[in-house]
């Protein structure tokens, strides 16, 4: 199926065309035609099914038609996280480029005044983060009462966040003819009573999690004691052709100490996690794309739903303590064809149990290596080549 088969415009299917997309991905096949039609979606899809294009795609012609007024937006999309709403707006500048669409960012970490201007001059879409865009509300710089499309995203981490409360307060401002897009990585029937709070009659699409690994990706699983982790990272590596990769750590705290150890033996490296400003992130994940900084360590919240192309290596510095978020993590490399190696560090008992968890998951076990005098040993003894140029 292509992305015309969907009832998209031609405009947006030449768009779609233009970034080197040819197929939908199930999650787009069928939440688009759903959208376009008008309908409310209860939906449940994993980061990294393409969920984030099932909305904006369809919004983006929906919208075609119009012209926004001045503070008040013709669209909605509520984000938990600023990196998670920066990715979103990402999507629609990306595929809006046959369209004339104003769009706005309201999160924080950024200046009200920049914001303030956008919203005078009438936006169709907003982008918001809920406690951001009440404030805006609050200081009487924007109105919701024209919002035709309500998009809440990541539903599963607004209610873990604990921002639901804030969420139904705008979703109380908004008007009740609308169109609801409610998303969330999956549909437990806590999330489904929530969701009935926001939608109605919706039509209610499910895509499983992955539960499987790309072929293209080689995995590996490291036993060492917790005290020689960062020694055996290094070696790995300095064995390795790194192009980029991503280094993941389960705490935040973790993750710059790793950055201080492996700055002092001569690597280069950013962080990306929660706790940093919203302009410092941006930068170190600019720095990483434009591929000034070969390593970036981050934790998995910080590093949700960012699409990296080209990622040679992925390592996890900590064992996931929960088994999709392996599935997830490794996933960032191996992509589009080309090859990837993944990394996994394990020391603890826990990570005996969480282990087992990922080899359930993926259904087999993740080929184990050794670090020997700095070098990589495979399992047979071999003394492993150097990869990692895609």
């Amino acid at each position: 199926m292509k992305f015309s088969d969907l009832g998209l415009s031609d405009e947006l299917s030449r768009a779609v065309a233009d970034l080197g997309y040819t197929s939908p991905t199930p999650i787009q096949e069928k939440s688009i035609p759903v959208v376009l039609m008008g309908r409310d979606i209860l939906g449940s899809a994993q980061t990294g099914t393409g969920k984030t294009a099932s909305f904006t795609l369809p919004m983006i012609d929906i919208l075609a038609s119009g012209r926004a007024k001045a503070r008040l937006p013709r669209s909605l999309i509520l984000a938990p996280t600023r990196e998670l709403a920066a990715q979103v707006a990402e999507s629609f500048e990306k595929f809006s480029s046959y369209h004339k669409l104003s769009m706005a960012l309201l999160i924080g970490g950024v200046s009200f005044t920049d914001q303030n201007t956008a919203l005078s001059k009438g936006v169709d879409v907003l982008i918001a983060t809920p406690g951001r865009l009440l404030d805006h509300f609050e200081r009487g710089k924007v109105l919701l009462n024209d919002v035709k499309i309500l998009v809440i995203d990541e539903a599963d981490r607004m209610l873990d966040m604990g921002f639901i409360p804030d969420v139904e307060r705008i979703a109380g401002l908004l008007p009740r003819m609308r169109q609801t897009l409610f998303f969330s990585a999956t549909l437990s029937d806590d999330i489904q009573k929530l969701g009935a709070k926001f939608v109605m009659n919706p039509k209610i699409i499910e895509v499983a999690p992955p539960a499987s690994t790309a072929d293209t990706v080689a995995q590996h699983l490291i036993w060492t004691d917790v005290k020689k982790k960062r020694q055996v990272l290094r070696d790995i590596l300095r064995h390795e052709s790194v192009k980029n990769a991503v280094i993941f750590c389960n705490r935040k705290r973790d993750i710059a100490e790793l950055i201080k150890s492996l700055t002092r033996h001569g690597f280069s490296a950013v962080a990306l996690h929660g706790d940093m400003t919203q302009s410092a992130r941006l930068e170190a994940l600019q720095r990483f794309k434009d591929g000034d900084v070969p390593l970036m360590i981050a934790s998995d919240v910080a590093a949700r739903g960012l699409d990296i192309a080209g990622l040679s290596h992925v390592f996890n510095f900590d064992v996931p303590s929960h088994a999709e978020d392996y599935v997830h993590r490794i996933g960032r490399t191996g992509r589009a064809g080309n090859s990837g190696r993944a990394f996994t560090i394990a020391a603890s008992k826990d990570d005996v149990k969480y282990i087992g968890f990922i080899e359930k998951l993926i259904g087999k076990p993740v080929p184990k290596i050794t670090v020997v005098d700095g070098k990589v040993v495979e399992d047979d003894g071999a003394i492993s080549a150097k990869t990692g140029d895609n």
